[in-house]
């Protein structure tokens, strides 16, 4: 007799596709007739094809029996078939699982074979009454000699505790025990890719990578997904980078070893890959590789090459809309030349350095060449964020001061970030800095009057008003520190060069004055008048006799007078009288509100504004007012509130209290006005860059109605005066490899500390204030340097000329206040 195989079976439902029900209901009729055969071999062909029936949405409950015969074969390939069976059509409610009972402890204490294929249908089809009674030999099971049943059983025993918990108090020893098995999980031994990969993923995320050992197992891990990322296969990249991300965090020296790889990743054509190399990167940056890392990231921020001309937009969107053949070359865009990259690999840079303030960074003067390179081949508006890191990292570290200065001047006077201050992606706001540092830090000069016209020459005009008023501050303080010093060192000569530099600031002051930006005007109208002042006491000054000490001798024989001119010592003072600290993140809210002071009083309360009565035709009523007089509304209204003001309290006349006059009342119509006026100042002062607002609303805005269009890839275009990105620096430099001392905590108000607690700054090293820069610097060879001319900065600090001035008498004014009265004699 010929009977139909499941292959038989398949083929004749694709044939029968239109009279599929007939075709099924007369195979069913073969199938009942051949699963009572005694041939285990064709009952379980039968069962097997009940199985795919069952997977189509027939029922083959009625064969429950026949299936637990199949299972109870002494031929493992047999076997497999029963319990796939079960697998798919026993559930819970199945009457014949209480006669699978001594089958299963059978099974279970056979060859390993038959133990496996019974170990996974047990985990399907356990039921809380077979869980009770096979849990001995499952426990059994955890100490088989052979590894795959042993993780075979511990899966088994997990199904056995959900159905009954009882098993696990008898089994946590032994799973204990399995923690530390010496079993390798196939990740040393097994060549399926998919396989391997589940295998350091389960390492990862089952805490396997700690303990005794941990180390050895997360090295084999990442020697594995090393592997993975040096694969063709973009997925299998991915996701090996994604799990060294995990692995980061508790093994990162492990992961570092790899660290040419991962960088290689960082400049895929792929964004996704892209990304997760610079998330990796960034959590493996240490103290010891945190050049060369950011190195790496630099060179991928160069172009290529410069000189190319990259094509228009024009010629890009017919590039991309004409059909092209297969021999047709296409345009090739480095992925490093993508805005939203460029911007993200920007930001990661100057995250990784800053973090956890600057606690990976060892030589802060190679972190200031650092920012100037990025500033000048980001190509994307960064220039905010290194203009708060340069101040931030000048303010800080002292040691590193005269060197930003050296850096800053050659910025300044290189006239490439200037000529690029409108172009898209121009870090102009370095520039802020620049200027900002020169100006706080102008001793470090040795011949400050040279920035100055630099700092006032017309271009400066193209920068934003926030940067044109910090370089009116900035060269206002760098001509008061050299004011100073030419005072101290004074000869009748260095008038004519004095009143030059001073007639130049005036002359640029008086244009800046006009300019439409309110910053701009206030700082240039203040330095001006100042100037003005100066520059009338040179006009008026004249050449005197020299005594000893560089003073003149006047008429008297008790006095004598400055043979420089006054007026060089007027600025220095406003700026350098106070030292500028870095402040505490809590020092604002260390500072206690005095007492009586209100911030929300009027300092100076706004007019009350009296209604102006309008004549009325209707008839006037009269009012009646005490003892049978009357009144005319019309002039009553505003004489009764003008004499409820003027009215005041008098207290016991004769021994008597008279009552006061009743408060005014306000009317609803003067209530919402004054509400309106308090919104609209409200308004203003929110506005008001002067003003702090201690909790400012949220403004609201409709964000999913802003249209987003990405075009990542596309090329630039480029403008009639283009600048190419200069690229970094190849000649070398050496450092200094002086200890760098970070004030990470700032300065706190006085009394907000303690006096007997110590403080909580942390440093490396601290270095006295009289120390000097080591003799045998440290040089790295790797990193392009900036070379900055020895002469930009002085050598000595002079010492200052102190001018007592005798305090005349009758000067001193008596505080009066508003209302008070003196009587002089």
């Amino acid at each position: 007799m010929w009977e139909r195989t499941l292959q038989d079976l398949i083929r004749g439902l694709r044939a029968n596709k239109k009279d599929e029900s007939k075709f099924i209901s007369k195979a069913v009729e073969e199938i009942r007739s051949e699963i009572k055969s005694d041939d285990m071999e064709l009952k379980a062909g039968a069962v097997l094809k009940l199985t795919y029936l069952d997977m189509l949405g027939y029922d083959m409950g009625w064969a429950s029996f026949h299936v637990i015969e199949v299972m109870s074969s002494p031929r493992v390939h047999l076997k497999s078939v029963g319990y796939l069976a079960a697998v798919q059509s026993f559930n819970q409610d199945t009457d014949v699982l209480m006669l699978t009972t001594n089958l299963l402890k059978k099974d279970l204490g056979s060859n390993p074979a038959d133990v496996a294929v019974t170990l996974n249908g047990l985990s399907h089809i356990v039921t809380p009454d077979l869980a009770r009674d096979l849990s001995p030999e499952l426990i059994a099971m955890l100490n088989h000699s052979r590894p795959h049943i042993r993780k075979r059983a511990i899966l088994a025993l997990y199904k056995v505790v959900v159905k009954y918990p009882e098993t696990a108090k008898h089994a946590r020893t032994r799973l204990e025990e399995k923690l530390e098995d010496i079993d390798s999980e196939l990740i040393s031994t097994t060549q399926a890719i998919s396989l391997l990969y589940e295998c350091v993923h389960t390492c990862i995320i089952g805490g396997m990578l700690q303990g005794t050992n941990g180390d050895s197992l997360a090295r084999l891990c990442a020697s594995k997904l090393a592997a993975f990322i040096q694969d063709t296969d973009q997925n299998l990249k991915y996701i090996a980078l994604l799990a060294m991300t995990k692995i980061v965090a508790s093994h990162a020296h492990l992961v570092a070893e790899y660290q040419e790889t991962i960088l290689a990743s960082v400049n895929d054509q792929d964004i996704s890959i892209r990304m997760r190399a610079l998330d990796l990167v960034s959590a493996m940056v240490d103290r010891e590789n945190l050049q060369s890392i950011v190195q790496q990231l630099l060179s991928h921020l160069v172009p290529e090459n410069p000189s190319s001309v990259l094509p228009t937009a024009a010629q890009s969107l017919v590039q991309h809309t004409m059909p092209s053949s297969p021999s047709t070359p296409k345009a090739h865009l480095s992925p490093s030349q993508s805005p939203a990259y460029r911007l993200v690999l920007c930001q990661r840079i100057l995250a990784i350095c800053s973090q956890s303030t600057y606690e990976n960074v060892t030589n802060f003067e190679w972190y200031i060449s650092v920012l100037v390179d990025l500033a000048h081949v980001a190509n994307v508006d960064v220039g905010a964020e290194i203009r708060d890191q340069l101040v931030d990292v000048v303010g800080r570290v002292r040691a590193v001061r005269r060197y930003a200065v050296k850096l800053m001047y050659q910025l300044i006077s290189d006239d490439t970030m200037l000529r690029n201050a409108q172009e898209e992606g121009s870090c102009s706001d370095v520039l802020w800095a620049a200027a900002w540092i020169c100006g706080e830090y102008c001793d470090e000069l040795a011949e400050p009057q040279k920035l100055l016209p630099y700092l006032l020459q017309p271009e400066v005009s193209t920068l934003s008003p926030e940067i044109i008023a910090v370089y009116v501050q900035a060269a206002t303080k760098i001509f008061g520190s050299w004011a100073t010093e030419v005072a101290q060192q004074w000869e009748d000569e260095d008038l004519v060069e004095v009143k030059n530099v001073v007639e130049q600031l005036t002359i640029r002051f008086g244009e800046l004055i006009s300019s439409p930006h309110i910053e701009v005007q206030e700082r240039a109208a203040n330095s001006l008048q100042l100037f003005r002042f100066i520059q009338a006491d040179l006009d008026a000054h004249r050449p005197k006799p020299t005594a000893s000490g560089g003073f003149s001798l006047s008429n008297s024989s008790e006095s004598f007078e400055p043979r420089f001119p006054k007026s060089l010592y007027l600025i220095q003072p406003l700026s350098a009288t106070y030292e500028l600290n870095p402040v505490a993140l809590s020092a604002q809210t260390s500072v206690p509100v005095p007492e009586g002071l209100d911030l929300d009083a009027w300092i100076v309360p706004p007019p009350r504004e009296v209604p102006q009565e309008q004549p009325s035709e209707k008839k006037t009523k009269k009012v009646k007012k005490g003892k049978g007089k009357e009144k005319e509304p019309g002039d009553g209204k505003v004489k009764a509130k003008k004499k409820q003001k003027e009215e005041k309290v008098e207290l016991l006349v004769d021994g008597d209290v008279l009552t006061p006059a009743e408060p005014e009342v306000e009317t609803p119509e003067e209530i919402a006005e004054r509400a309106r006026r308090k919104a609209e100042r409200l308004a203003q002062l929110r506005e008001d860059p002067y003003y702090i607002i201690s909790d400012p609303k949220p403004v609201e805005e409709d964000l999913e109605s802003i249209p987003v269009v990405y075009l990542e890839g596309m090329p630039s275009l480029p403008g009639p005066s283009k600048q190419v990105e200069p690229a970094l620096k190849t000649k070398t430099h050496t450092f200094s490899t002086t200890s760098f001392f970070i004030d990470r905590d700032g300065e706190m108000p006085e009394g907000a500390i303690p006096s007997n607690q110590p403080s909580a700054t942390l440093s490396r090293q601290v270095t006295p204030p009289g120390d000097t820069r080591a003799a045998t610097p440290s040089r790295l060879s790797s990193f392009p340097p900036y070379e900055v001319p020895d002469d930009v900065i002085r050598t000595s600090t002079p010492e200052p000329i102190k001018v007592t001035r005798t305090k005349k008498k009758g000067t001193g004014k008596k505080k009066r206040t508003p209302n008070a009265t003196t009587n002089d004699s």
